[in-house]
């Protein structure tokens, strides 16, 4: 599709006569609207500026389309290798406002003079556009701030802060999900990566085993894509501090690593422990012994227990919790 042809292959359609006030515009061409969109994605550049505001005036049009194809036209977009020119253009084109008010409304999302934050429009765009092309992160890399918004508060002492914009965000991209028919598993990993999108980067080195195994137990099978996603999130100005922030993920991915082919060798409890609970406290074989030690392995889990020590040491923290249970 060229600019001079706006519609469907088979039947080309010249942008004056496709957008120029036809309330009875038919469906393939305002999807052509949107694979304007995904062209310029792909490094075919934006139309001439006469086009993009004949498609603007009907923009409006363009939330009739089915919700699958809208989403699968974004989705198409969002993989290209130009997605920052893109998400402008549907901005120019009056479009985005229309898929995704959440989004255009950190376009103007002003700042007062003397309380700056980051851009968070642009910021965005750049976290697109260093995310791998996997569609879940690019969905995440897009929506991640849109929480920022209802949240932003400007502090007495001129900061500025967006405290619990990842839950808020999270919870805004459930409406987005019904709106563009979602299939489950993605809106979860998609849900899942916004809500914790500032989790791996607020790793540093103090963090101990146990939280690091925490860490990596509670993000489960979103772990890659988190990582990949905090990636994208670097966006300092200054390369010092992203080349730290880089080597901090790195950091933390090795010690997951690490952790997890320790774990796999070696339990966190010592063996024959069951052994040993039985015959301290006199109690016979059941189904209280394994709630014994999954309290153990919780404890240790939240970092109370240090792992892989002589009975003696857990049967020491068990004592109070058998007393009161008899």
């Amino acid at each position: 599709m060229t600019h001079q042809s706006f519609g469907s292959s088979a039947a080309p359609v010249s942008p004056a006569v496709a957008c120029a006030g036809d309330t009875a515009l038919p469906s393939d061409q305002l999807a052509a609207a949107l694979r304007l969109a995904r062209n310029i994605a792909a490094g075919q550049g934006c139309p001439p500026e006469d086009v993009t505001l004949q498609i603007a005036a009907l923009a409006g049009r363009v939330a009739e389309l089915p919700p699958e194809l809208l989403r699968c036209e974004l989705e198409a977009l969002l993989l290209g290798t130009h997605v920052p020119e893109a998400l402008q253009w549907l901005h120019r084109a009056a479009i985005l406002r229309v898929l995704l008010p959440e989004l255009e409304a950190t376009v103007a999302f002003t700042q007062e003079a003397d309380r700056r934050h980051k851009d968070v429009w642009e910021h965005t765009k750049q976290v697109v556009a260093q995310a791998v092309p996997v569609p879940t992160v690019r969905w995440a890399a897009l929506l991640h701030d849109v929480g920022k918004v209802p949240t932003r508060a400007f502090m007495a002492d001129g900061k500025v802060t967006f405290h619990g914009h990842a839950e808020v965000g999270a919870r805004m991209f459930d409406r987005i999900a019904r709106r563009f028919a979602f299939p489950r598993p993605q809106r979860e990993r998609v849900r899942g990566l916004i809500l914790h999108h500032l989790r791996a980067n607020q790793y540093d080195g103090s963090w101990t085993d146990a939280a690091v195994r925490r860490f990596d137990r509670q993000m489960g099978e979103l772990l890659e894509e988190l990582l990949l996603l905090s990636r994208a999130d670097i966006t300092s100005a200054r390369q010092h501090k992203r080349d730290l922030a880089q080597r901090r993920l790195d950091e933390l991915q090795r010690r997951i690593a690490a952790l997890r082919e320790l774990d796999a060798r070696q339990p966190p409890l010592p063996s024959g422990l069951g052994d040993e609970i039985m015959r301290h406290f006199a109690l016979t074989p059941g189904r209280a012994i394994g709630e014994l030690k999954r309290q153990l392995e919780a404890a240790i889990e939240r970092g109370e227990l240090e792992e892989r020590r002589e009975a003696e040491y857990y049967l020491s923290w068990l004592a109070p919790l058998v007393a009161a249970a008899r």
